[in-house]
């Protein structure tokens, strides 16, 4: 049994269209890169915003047609906003 856990939400834009590939063993991947902004006031009072990038990876579990990448490719584009989960 494992004594950690690693896992991951964010919730941002796209940056750019993802990146779809097929592996050689015939395996679907989507790349992408996800946006998350925080904002806040410095202690002079000035609005301050810093913007972190995140890359993502998903597959396909196997199955054509019905996998994460394949529901990427079909309906994710740059500037969405969207839900990522992940370990």
């Amino acid at each position: 049994m494992s004594r950690s856990l690693n896992k991951i939400t964010l919730i941002g834009n796209l940056g750019a269209d993802p990146e779809i590939r097929t592996t050689t063993g015939g395996n679907k991947v989507a790349q992408f890169s996800v946006a998350t902004s925080r904002q806040w006031n410095s202690a002079s009072g000035e609005k301050q915003e810093k913007t972190e990038w995140h890359k993502c990876v998903a597959w396909n579990g196997g199955g054509k047609g019905s996998g994460l990448a394949d529901i990427i490719e079909r309906y994710v584009k740059k500037g969405d906003k969207i839900f990522v989960e992940g370990a």
